[in-house]
């Protein structure tokens, strides 16, 4: 029983890091993106934009979770959620192994288009698909 708990420590940790690999590489590729000036005015739109989202959606949360109806969602969910998570926990130990191919992918991914961003922009070309 210790090793399958090392074995399950260390494919966890694993898991850790790649998902820490993935933060890296989004990171760098937003940094590479966010140096654009074009890019830039498009993002302070976006961010101007989702403000106002998260604002109106929160005061809608804020009034349903005041009403009656809202307390009585809230029981259930908190039930509901001690339920899941009886549940879950062995279906997170068997789709680890999946979690950790995925995460793998989509890092390797990243990485591959972020070294296409990158070489189009040491060329000074534009990016493909781009007019203007």
């Amino acid at each position: 029983m210790t090793d399958e708990n090392a074995t399950h420590d260390t494919a966890w940790r694993e898991v850790g890091d790649q998902v820490q690999a993935l933060g890296e590489n989004i990171a760098g590729a937003l940094r590479a993106t966010w140096e654009r000036e074009e890019t830039r005015q498009h993002m302070q739109e976006l961010q101007t934009g989702v403000a106002g989202l998260v604002h109106h959606v929160g005061q809608a949360i804020d009034e349903f979770a005041d009403s009656s109806e809202g307390r009585r969602v809230q029981a259930e969910a908190k039930k509901a959620a001690e339920s899941a998570r009886s549940a879950g926990e062995n279906a997170w130990q068997d789709a680890q192994p999946h979690i950790l191919s995925a995460l793998r992918q989509v890092n390797a991914e990243l990485e591959k288009i972020s070294a296409r961003f990158e070489a189009t922009q040491n060329t000074g070309d534009a990016t493909p698909g781009e007019d203007g």
